[in-house]
C-alpha cells in the first residue's frame, strides 16, 4: 500500500513574478544541500482516517508552527515519486499571509549514526517566498510538478 502525503503551497503574485513559499529541510542530512533539498510544507497522513485536505492543514501548522491562511483552497494534483509515495499538493493564495515568527516542529534520530544517541533536530530550518525558476531548483524532484500545476491554475484563474 503506498505512502500518502499532503500539502500546502502558498503563493503570491508580485510585480515581478509569482513566487511560492517553501521550506529547506533541516536535519544533518540536508543542512549542506541547496539545490533539490527544499520542500513543500507537507506531511503523511492515513487515507482511512484524515483527507487529504486536513493532513495539508495540520502539516503545514505542525511543520512551520503557525496557522495556514483562511480562504479557499485548490487541490492541484497528485503526484507520485519514484519510491512510490504520492503526494497531493494543495494550494492556496499567501498574499496576506505576513507570520511574525515561525516555530519549527522536529524530529528524533540517532546522530551521529550507530552512536546510540538521539538528537532532535528542526523539520524545516528556514522557509523563504521563491519566483517560480528558483523554486523549480529548489524543490525536491518528485514536488516539481506541483510548480507545473500552479502555473497552469495561475493561467485559470487570471481569465476573465
Amino acid at each position: 500500500m503506498p505512502v500518502h502525503s499532503a500539502g500546502l503551497l502558498l503563493y503570491r503574485v508580485t510585480d515581478a513574478a509569482p513566487e511560492v513559499l517553501i521550506a529547506h529541510m533541516g536535519g544533518p542530512f540536508w543542512a549542506a544541500k541547496d539545490e533539490a533539498a527544499w520542500s513543500i510544507p507537507k506531511g503523511e497522513y492515513d487515507p482511512d482516517s484524515e483527507s487529504p485536505v486536513e493532513a495539508a492543514q495540520r502539516e503545514f501548522l505542525e511543520e512551520l508552527g503557525v496557522a495556514p491562511p483562511g480562504g479557499p483552497l485548490a487541490e492541484l494534483g497528485t503526484w507520485a515519486y519514484s519510491s512510490g509515495k504520492r503526494i497531493t499538493v494543495f494550494v492556496a493564495d499567501g498574499s496576506s499571509f505576513t507570520p511574525v515568527e515561525f516555530v519549527f516542529g522536529e524530529f528524533e534520530l540517532e546522530w551521529p549514526p550507530r552512536s546510540g544517541r538521539r538528537q532532535s533536530f528542526p523539520e524545516v530550518d528556514r522557509v523563504e517566498w521563491m519566483p517560480l525558476p528558483a523554486a523549480r531548483e529548489k524543490l525536491v524532484k518528485g514536488q516539481r510538478p506541483a510548480l507545473d500545476a500552479l502555473e497552469k491554475h495561475l493561467a485559470e484563474v487570471s481569465r476573465p
